[in-house]
Order: structure tokens, then sequence, then C-alpha cells
């Protein structure tokens, strides 16, 4: 790092700097003040006052122009005795306006009659003696080198803490040249017509380790972004042809290009210019001839913030797809409105179907067989079996509930009510069948099921806080587990609900009666395999 005791001109421009910025704002307080004042003595009509009070506001300008000189210290030149001449002569420039601004102010309010019309008025002009008066009386204190150092010593108004705050400010406000400091590169197109412009440009940030393309008007900027990509734009603001606003406001209202930051470059040194340039999207305006040090900050400082969003954006990505993935992991387990409705943020899901079926089943046989057969080759049939079952489920419309074991349920009618409900879960049931006969055919096994159906009122809802399910619960429920428990392999075995719902479509068998748990001796049916003509 630069040696920050060994830099007197740094130290010359932030002792300026200080001063400034204690005049600055008392400064613009008058300003302000004046400019109302003028304004309401127009709309009271008082016309004798104008003349004085224009010189007001002439001084109070001047006063703000030589404030201003001092936030561009290279352009202050240093008398022969050096900051204690300047700061003579300073104090001096300063007392003339401040003078007039109170003298003429003072007049003004003397020449003014007792009426309600200029009370506010009085009452401003009153405000602006006192910023006036107050300014005039620190003018002292304020251009005081000494006190804006690091080394001197202060005014008497002034204390050790504050000499230190201002010496630990000054160090802090140097530009640091740590060749540790890691800096962000990119790429970046540089427009301006100038070529001496383009090429010292070009060859400044290609020795900061970016990768500069140079062009020397908007036309031929707006071309090259359609086949290259940048990082940052540098655009200069008076061009021939498509000035530099009229390429930024293209270049906004593009998509491809709109995310890209543009600093604007300009001679002009008006602040309407730069507001403009604001408004219009632009990332920030500098004003040639451009500081290299300030132009390295603004760079590094755009490409730092466009990468932090594109690593941003690169999160927000990765946090959708994440999110997508787990709705599609929920969405495999629980029905989608479901699904809908807890991401809608209800808590408790709990609804009665006054009319839904119900499917069981099981796979006979499977639990000796099982102990027996290798875990990986266990899973695997179940695999096949349950797979076939639910894209099955799937296409008739058919919710599956769940598996326990080697058995399987399924619900028709819920968690959307169909009128058809009897008939899918029919469907689905010869649909097991086929499908078991398929996966035995496929693998030379001879697995059979027992299936047992049910139609009635049910009840179902989301269980579980870490792990949801959702569940069907009721006598029906239970009726249709104990058809299947006691139902015959590779049949499908139905209560006398379903049977008069679906006689006028599937051919049925009466089985007789037979004892259920629970419900003492039901009349059942088996589905046949043939459907009446």
């Amino acid at each position: 790092m630069v040696n920050q005791s060994s830099d007197p001109e740094f130290e010359r421009r932030a002792r300026l700097s200080v001063v400034w910025h204690d005049l600055v704002n008392p400064v613009r307080a008058i300003i302000d003040y004046q400019q109302i004042i003028v304004e309401e003595a127009e709309r009271f009509g008082l016309a004798d006052c104008k003349p004085d009070l224009d010189r007001v506001l002439a001084a109070a300008w001047s006063l703000n122009e030589l404030v201003e000189s001092l936030r561009a210290p290279a352009t202050v030149a240093e008398p022969e005795d050096g900051l204690a001449g300047f700061q003579a002569t300073l104090r001096h420039d300063l007392r003339t306006p401040l003078n007039a601004i109170i003298g003429y102010s003072e007049m003004v309010l003397e020449s003014l009659e007792a009426d309600a019309r200029t009370e506010m008025l009085k009452a401003d002009i009153v405000r602006l003696l006192a910023e006036a008066r107050q300014l005039l009386d620190r003018i002292d204190a304020i251009v005081d080198f000494e006190r804006a150092g690091t080394g001197g010593k202060l005014g008497e108004d002034t204390d050790d803490s504050a000499q230190a705050a201002v010496t630990e400010l000054l160090q802090k406000l140097r530009p640091v040249r740590d060749p540790n400091v890691r800096r962000e590169s990119g790429r970046i197109l540089a427009v301006d017509d100038n070529k001496s412009n383009r090429d010292l440009l070009k060859r400044r940030l290609t020795h900061e380790g970016h990768f500069v393309v140079v062009v020397e008007s908007g036309n031929r900027a707006l071309s090259i972004l359609e086949d290259q990509s940048f990082d940052l734009i540098l655009l200069d603001l008076l061009m021939p042809g498509m000035t530099g606003i009229e390429v930024l406001e293209r270049l906004k209202a593009d998509e491809r290009w709109h995310a890209i930051p543009v600093i604007m470059i300009s001679g002009l040194q008006e602040a309407d210019a730069a507001i403009r340039c604001i408004e219009a999207g632009a990332e920030d305006y500098l004003t040639k001839p451009f500081n290299l040090v300030l132009l390295r900050a603004r760079i590094n400082a755009c490409l730092e913030r466009k990468h932090w969003q594109a690593r941003e954006r690169e999160y927000l990505a990765r946090l959708q797809e994440e999110k997508e993935r787990s709705d599609a992991l929920i969405r495999n387990i629980l029905p989608a409105p479901i699904v809908l409705r807890l991401n809608e943020g209800e808590t408790i899901i709990a609804d009665r179907f006054e009319s839904a079926s119900i499917l069981f089943a099981d796979i006979v046989g499977f639990t000796p067989a099982a102990a027996v057969m290798p875990p990986a080759h266990l899973v695997d049939r179940l695999d096949q079996v349950f797979s076939e079952f639910d894209v099955l489920a799937l296409s008739l419309g058919v919710e599956k509930i769940k598996t326990i074991g080697d058995a399987y349920m399924a619900a028709a009618g819920l968690p959307q009510p169909r009128h058809d409900h009897a008939e899918a879960i029919v469907e689905f049931a010869l649909g097991i069948l086929a499908a078991l006969e398929r996966v035995n055919t496929a693998n030379d096994q001879e697995f059979k099921i027992r299936i047992g159906i049910h139609s009635g009122p049910v009840v179902a809802g989301i269980i579980g806080r870490n792990k949801f399910i959702y569940d069907v619960w009721g006598d029906t429920v239970n009726i249709a587990s104990r058809l299947e428990s006691q139902g015959l392999p590779n049949q499908i075995q139905v209560s006398q609900v379903v049977q008069e719902a679906l006689a006028h479509r599937y051919h049925f068998e009466r089985r007789g009666t037979i004892a259920l748990k629970g419900r003492g001796h039901t009349q059942t049916f088996l589905v046949g395999v043939h459907r009446p003509a």
C-alpha cells in the first residue's frame, strides 16, 4: 500500500474536501430560502422588493459557486505562500457575498410594511438571515486547514477527539493500492466517437485485466451486441447519429440487454444530464476527463454487483428447481387437489364424502414366498406389480391411497367427487387382474391376488406433520378390507351395494352370504369376467 503520510497532494485535496463538506449545507439552505422568498414576493406583487431580492439571490449563487470549486481541488491553484495564503483569501472571498446577502436582506425586511401578506415573507427572511449570520460567524473555524489535516494543531473550538475523527476519516478515504485485494474482471464494451478516447480506454482497461471491445458509434454497439455478450458498457453521451441516451434507451427496452450495467461518460458537467441518464437506466455517470482511479472503482463496483446478481439468479434458479422437485415429490405422495389446498395455506384437511368406492387388493401367499427371496429380488417384484397398478390408477382417475406390505389400497370418488366411482373402481380391479397376469408371464411366476370392493360414505384427510399421508376412514373402508380378506384368489368380491349399482353393466355371480367381522352375515358377489350383452 502507498504510505499515507507521503502524499501531500492527497492531504491538500482532503483538507479542501472537509472544508467543502462543512460549507455546502448552509450555503444550499441560504439558496433554497432565498428562492422561496423571491417566489413569495412575486406572488404577493411586491415589485419594489424584487431588485434587492434578486441581488441577494445572485450573491447566494456566487457563494455557492465559490464553495463548489472546492469539490475539484485540482483546479484550485495553491498560492505561493501555500495553504495559509489560500486560507486567508478564501475567508475573505466567502465573507463578501455573505455580507451582501445579509445587507440586502436587512434592507428588504425594513422596507416591508406590517400586513398579513408579508408575515410569512418576513419569517422566511429572518430564517435566511439567521443561516447567513451563523455561517459568517463560523467562517474562521470552518476555513481552518490545520483542523482538517492529520498533523497540525486544531482551532480553539475543536478538541483532540475531533482531530482524531478527521484523521481516521482521511485515512479511510484514501484509495487502496493493495495488490492482494481481489478486483473483478469482465467483458467491457466501450462506445466513444473519439478515436483517442477509445484507444486510451482500451489500453487502460486491458491493463486492469478486462477484455475490452471498442466501437465508434451507437449503431455499431447495438450491432455487436447481437453477436457478443458483455458484462458492462461504457457509453459516451455526445455522439453523432445516435446519441448515448438513445442507445441507453434502446438497451433498456430490449430484454436481451436491459440487465447489462451501463456507465455513461460525458463532458457535460450539468446535473440534469446525469439525472436524465440515471432515470433512463444508467448505472452511473462519469464526467470527462475522468479520474482513472474513480473509473476503476466504478467499473469494479458495477462488475461485482453484476456478478453478485448473476450468483443470486443462479441460487434462485436452484431454489426453484429444488421447489419443483419437492412439489413433484409431494404430488406423487398426495392427490393434486390436496397439494393445491396445502399450498394455499390450509393446515387441517378433512372432508366427508357421502358416496365413494374403496378397493383393497392383496397378493395371495406372498409373505411365505418373500421369506425365501433375496431383499433386492423381493423389492423388485413388488415394484413391478405396484408400478403397473399405479399407471392404471392414473389412467382411470382412481386415487392410490397407500400400500401396506403386499396389499394395495385405492379409492374412487375422492378427493374430487364423481358419480361413476363404482364403475371406475371395478374397471381398476379388472385392470389389476390383467396387469398381474402380464407381470407373471414376464417373470415366469404365479402370483395371485384377492380383491374386495365396497361403496358408501367415508371421511378422508391429511394426517402427520413431518411425513404426510392422505388416508380414508369409515365403515366403508372396513367392509372393503374384510371383503378382500375373505375373498377368493384372482376374484373381485363386492358388496351388494356395488352389485346393485352396476348390475346393468357387469355380470355378477352370487357367492352367497359370508360372515364379516362386525357386520354379521353379508350377501356378497363376484364380478364375472364377461359383461352382459
